[in-house]
């Protein structure tokens, strides 16, 4: 006797299931023809046709021209709809916020950035989020209502519990208790918020150096110094959502800061944070330390530095790499993970230089061996993982034909 509608097995089932797969491998090649379709998802001409035809209908494919250079005829070639569906990201930071809107296809069709200069914010944060978010919803030629879903990236984290950001005592203006019911009342589509360092891992896992990993530990070090922890395949948020916060790491090296939260330091901060590579520079009798945003100073500090066999510069990277794999050595000792990412332009800016060095100081003062990479997603990659998780949200139920 056949199920239920919606009892796997049943056609109805089965058909949304080729769906979904026929849309994924659409978003992974780009435009197919019917027959490569049916190659690729093992399913007879005839049913990739009314697979096809389903999706056109619904709005989700759509043509996009015909197959050319080969022998035979032309094929017609289908592409995911881009219009189906938008999403939006935010990276929220102390200085500004960034807003981009993307298309289904992860396309960004439109970006905005809104100065928060201040350390008292001279709007609400209700209004920086909306100002922001409709600034890039025009650039996108669209309004708030065509957006699927908003994932917004802060430092810290908001306590699942109390709904209060932790961990983020420098971001102005974001620690009122009603402030996501006020953000729910102001927006209309759903909106996740996420720790910014973890937006980069999923950057990094959908789209960059950790492309087919799922046990891995992202470094990230800018304008703080912080770690995302992906195990099996899921990010490792913890109970309140402070997992990877290792800044307030106690390492060698720094002296012990108690109630750390209060203080928004800690040792493995204060030991290889980007504040800590001018005054390092110094130390070593580097006389022409630039001077401007400290995460701007170290980036140029280290890629300087990297360029250089020998000398202070050179003194400078290693002592880093030693400082860097101080605090790693913590993190891969109970972990144990299959990969580090290094990214953050405190690190990227390096390269291949700083990577090499931090994989040996690593593997003298930690058992396991994870292999090191440096980040590929280096522009803007907090707003590249907030769209990417609102996307990957939005295609799940834009996608879902069973319903």
């Amino acid at each position: 006797m056949a199920g239920s509608a919606g009892t796997p097995g049943t056609p109805r089932v089965l058909r949304a299931m080729n769906d979904r797969t026929a849309l994924d491998l659409l978003l992974e090649h780009g435009p197919l023809s019917r027959t490569r379709i049916g190659k690729l998802t093992g399913l007879s001409k005839p049913t990739a046709s009314q697979l096809l035809a389903r999706l056109e209908a619904a709005g989700l494919v759509r043509a996009t021209g015909t197959s050319e250079g080969r022998p035979g005829p032309n094929a017609q070639l289908y592409a995911v709809n881009p219009t189906a569906a938008h999403a939006a990201g935010l990276d929220v930071a102390p200085g500004r916020i960034r807003a981009a809107v993307a298309d289904i296809t992860g396309r960004t069709v439109g970006a905005y950035e809104l100065p928060t200069p201040g350390r008292r914010p001279a709007q609400p944060v209700v209004r920086q989020v909306t100002d922001a978010l409709d600034g890039a919803v025009k650039a996108a030629g669209l309004a708030r209502a065509d957006l699927h879903r908003l994932v917004i990236g802060t430092p810290g984290a908001f306590d699942p519990g109390t709904g209060r950001l932790r961990y983020a005592s420098h971001l102005p203006g974001w620690h009122a208790p009603a402030l996501l019911e006020e953000l729910a009342a102001a927006l209309p589509m759903p909106v996740e918020y996420e720790n910014d360092v973890n937006l980069v891992a999923i950057a990094e896992q959908r789209l960059g150096a950790a492309r087919g990993h799922g046990d891995f530990v992202l470094l990230w070090n800018q304008e703080g110094l912080g770690a995302a922890l992906v195990l099996g395949g899921r990010l490792h948020r913890g109970w309140t959502g402070g997992a990877g916060e290792v800044g307030f790491l106690p390492v060698p090296g720094t002296p012990l800061v108690r109630q750390v939260t209060k203080a928004n330091s800690g040792g493995y901060q204060e030991l290889a944070g980007s504040q800590a590579l001018p005054r390092l520079a110094r130390e070593l009798g580097i006389t022409d330390v630039p001077s401007g945003p400290y995460a701007e100073v170290a980036a140029r500090l280290v890629a300087r530095a990297a360029d250089h066999a020998g000398g202070p510069h050179r003194e400078l990277l290693r002592t880093y790499a030693t400082r860097l794999a101080t605090g790693l050595a913590s993190l891969v000792a109970v972990l144990d993970p299959e990969l580090v990412v290094l990214s953050g332009t405190s690190l990227t800016s390096g390269g291949e230089v700083l990577r090499a060095l931090v994989q040996a100081e690593l593997a003298e003062l930690a058992a396991p061996r994870p292999r090191l990479v440096v980040g590929d997603v280096q522009e803007h990659p907090v707003l590249r993982g907030a769209l990417e998780s609102a996307l990957a949200t939005t295609r799940d139920e834009v996608f879902d034909t069973s319903r």
